[in-house]
């Protein structure tokens, strides 16, 4: 789908140059920002979104690790015996 946007110039110019600075292209970040200020498809989705943002901070390793650790802990927390965070649909699903 093709969207077409009038910005203003103060706002193109800052998105401009908050792209620039995650080495994104326009089309890129802009795209990004609205994903992420979109509704969620359910709360999985909400929570998912929440671990990557983390995950994708400045403090990769860190980040990585603190992400990883919350999705185990919330697998091994659950009354179901299924997984929330199936290994298997890693990069899938979640």
């Amino acid at each position: 789908m093709t969207l077409t946007l009038h910005l203003p110039p103060d706002l193109e110019q800052r998105l401009t140059q908050e792209a620039r600075r995650h080495g994104q292209s326009l089309d890129d970040y802009t795209l990004e920002l609205l994903n992420k200020s979109a509704p969620p498809q359910d709360r999985r989705t909400d929570l998912v979104t929440l671990l990557q943002m983390w995950i994708d901070e400045e403090d990769t390793e860190e980040q990585h690790e603190t992400g990883e650790y919350l999705i185990r802990a919330l697998d091994v927390d659950r009354l179901s015996d299924r997984s929330l965070f199936p290994p298997e649909l890693k990069g899938v699903t979640w």
